[in-house]
């Protein structure tokens, strides 16, 4: 499903990502580790097709995603459908009035019909545990409420792969229980599943294999 083949990439000459070589296949759960700087966070941003290799391949089911691939409108469209992408601030993804026009705004672009959203909107609220939270403004949330938010966000799109930067960061116990078991979730659902960590219970819970990044930006394929 994602296939990465001798990826390099820089920032203004800094190289985040030496010659990465990994693959995830459908319904796999991998979870990245590696110190901070390590490029982990750079690499899911190459996932999700916002950034793209300068040197080496990524290709997502089948297909090259490129700069020139995801200008094409019909195909970004779908792509972005396909992939879904939880940021490790989640108050940088959210910008809507309210959580329940944030959840609203994704099916509304799938084009699906007013109860069709409707009803994926009331699902994930629930299933986010954030009913009561409907009618506030995303900003005025806690970090955690805003972490739940953007989940939810990502699940009324039903994509097939998740990609989670620090899924555990600015939740409390509880929410970050609550996180484990959605992971779970997922896994039991057959999604793809990559998410960054430093929590080394998590991935050894959840981890199909493991993407090891090293202060060099290079990674180590675990299984």
């Amino acid at each position: 499903m994602i296939e990465l083949t001798d990826v390099c990439y820089a920032y203004d000459g800094v190289p985040a990502l030496r010659h990465v070589t990994a693959a995830a296949a459908e319904g796999e759960t991998v979870a990245l580790l590696g110190p901070n700087g390590a490029g982990k966070s750079t690499l899911l941003r190459l996932v999700n097709g916002l950034i793209f290799p300068e040197v080496g391949q990524y290709l997502f089911e089948g297909t090259e995603i490129t700069a020139r691939r995801m200008r094409e409108h019909r195909y970004a469209k779908w792509f972005h459908q396909r992939v879904g992408y939880v940021w490790q601030n989640p108050a940088v993804q959210l910008f809507s009035a309210s959580v329940w026009e944030e959840l609203a705004f994704g099916p509304e672009q799938m084009g699906l019909s007013a109860a069709e959203v409707r009803q994926r909107v009331e699902d994930a609220l629930a299933l986010c545990g954030i009913e009561h939270l409907a009618a506030r403004a995303p900003y005025t949330l806690s970090g955690g409420e805003q972490k739940r938010t953007a989940i939810a966000a990502v699940l009324t799109m039903n994509p097939a792969v998740w990609t989670l930067d620090e899924p555990l960061a600015a939740l409390d116990e509880a929410g970050a229980a609550w996180l484990t078991d959605f992971l779970r979730a997922l896994k039991r659902a057959g999604k793809t599943v990559l998410f960054s960590t430093h929590d080394t219970a998590l991935a050894d819970a959840l981890a199909d294999a493991r993407w090891r990044f090293t202060p060099a930006r290079e990674v180590r394929v675990e299984r």
